[in-house]
């Protein structure tokens, strides 16, 4: 334990923007076909560097089988609320859940080339203290760390709606389930909160049966997917409210609240409207009178294509849906950065008014149809999926695996693990960076990214901007 705080826990967003520059990126590599260990990847992302944009130290699992997706730390500057007793922890460990294994790594990277496992938190005892599987998004909250889950109990995971669960963050003892009363909520994917006005809100998938083993053509056609976002009193662990984005919405997925936590609205991505094969992302707010509405502000059309340039998934549609698999937003409220998997495209949205966001930069790299290579002429595998912010916001990353049926049924055949940075105007626009590109081991994919001393989805402020 530290005597004082964290260097890298702020008070506020606009703190956190004047903090330096992220030297170092952890990013996770997993085996899509379970031969060889998942692992972590520190990547050097430092300019002035000799080895920028090369994998500086690698941490492989003594497990095959686990799927790495998501990841957190430990703690971060949700430390700093009020209501914690854990202000003097260190940013010193990442919880990496299997999401196929259900087995969970605590990787101490304090020394960060010399990162290792500190602990190994086996499935029996996430199904044995929670009744939850398929451990997915990791937040570090003021009293200890929130785990989101896909699976309920069973082999298959359907018995019992999913949920969270909480882990202490010294000892990463899992605790027990959030919820006190769930309401209709009955599928997971990812949550976050606004912790001074004390809600949270989470948002839908679907079970393991129906994302495991692929994309389930019959369920997603009879709108069987997740469609909902729920809203939460966070310390009383109650479902309040839960609003249907309409059944055609299927998959509302990452939920991005504004930073400043004087804000009350956020964003959701949704995959796609069954209806005409567009991509959305959803404004939601509170009123006055505690109350949330939500409203559909952004639509990404699909693409025309022809059937013989398709996966066999998209031949009969006769064109190329966005996928809207990621977003995230910067630290000031002012970028919405939106993954378009399918098209192979990153869009950012000016959302300085939340409820009229505006187009102001894109970038073409892979997709299904088009396949446009990077700057550097290689080839850009399967397209731009989970992305991540600097704290100032001027580097925008990502990387091309949504997960590994998925791929498979999408992009057939390997393509390849990447990792691409591009630089952002402060005024909107967007550029890749033709030096950053980070060769994978062979048979690897990559998914999440975090940043060292916190990122643009990792950390939550409990206080407001001045």
């Amino acid at each position: 334990m530290n005597l004082r705080p964290d260097p890298t826990f702020h008070a506020t967003p606009k703190l956190a923007m004047a903090a330096p520059a992220e030297k170092l990126a952890f990013t996770l590599m997993l085996s899509p076909d379970g031969s060889q260990p998942d692992g972590l990847a520190v990547v050097d992302v430092d300019a002035s560097s000799d080895t920028y944009g090369q994998i500086v130290h690698s941490l492989m699992m003594p497990n095959t089988g686990d799927e790495f997706h998501h990841f957190g730390w430990n703690a971060c500057s949700s430390a700093l609320s009020p209501l914690t007793g854990h202000a003097f922890l260190e940013r010193r460990y990442l919880i990496i859940p299997g999401i196929r294994s259900s087995r969970i790594y605590i990787v101490d990277v304090k020394e960060p080339l010399k990162a290792k496992i500190h602990k190994i938190i086996e499935p029996e005892e996430v199904w044995e203290k929670t009744g939850y599987s398929r451990p997915h998004t990791i937040h570090c909250g003021p009293e200890g760390i929130y785990v989101s889950t896909l699976g309920g109990g069973g082999v298959d995971g359907t018995d019992g709606p999913p949920g969270i669960f909480i882990m202490d963050c010294e000892t990463f003892e899992i605790l027990g389930r959030y919820e006190m009363d769930r309401g209709i909520q009955d599928k997971h994917y990812d949550f976050w909160w606004n912790l001074p006005r004390d809600y949270m809100v989470s948002s839908e998938w679907g079970l393991p049966p129906q994302f495991e083993n692929g994309i389930v053509a019959e369920d997603l056609l009879s709108n069987k997917y997740g469609h909902k976002i729920h809203f939460w009193d966070l310390r009383g662990r109650k479902n309040i409210q839960t609003i249907d984005l309409g059944a055609n919405h299927q998959m509302a997925l990452e939920i991005r609240p504004a930073h400043d936590p004087a804000k009350q609205y956020g964003f959701c991505g949704v995959v796609v409207d069954t209806t005409n094969l567009q991509g959305a992302i959803f404004t939601w707010w509170r009123n006055d009178d505690g109350s949330f509405e939500a409203k559909k502000t952004i639509t990404i059309d699909p693409q025309p294509a022809a059937a013989d340039a398709l996966p066999e998934l998209l031949k009969g549609f006769e064109a190329v849906p966005p996928l809207v698999t990621d977003i995230d937003l910067s630290l000031d409220d002012r970028f919405l950065y939106v993954a378009c998997w399918g098209t192979g495209e990153m869009h950012q949205y000016d959302v300085s008014d939340p409820m009229n966001p505006a187009l102001v930069g894109k970038v073409e790299i892979g997709g299904i149809v088009k396949k446009t290579p990077h700057p550097n002429g290689k080839a850009f595998g399967y397209g731009p999926q989970m992305v991540e912010i600097s704290r100032d916001g001027k580097r925008v990353y990502w990387t091309n695996s949504l997960y590994s049926t998925w791929d498979d049924q999408f992009y057939p055949g390997d393509r390849g693990a990447a990792m691409v940075m591009a630089n952002a105007d402060n005024q909107g626009g967007l550029e890749l960076d033709e030096q950053f590109w980070v060769e994978f081991p062979k048979g690897y994919r990559s998914h999440q990214i975090r940043l060292e001393g916190g990122d643009c989805s990792t950390d939550s402020f409990c206080y407001p901007n001045t």
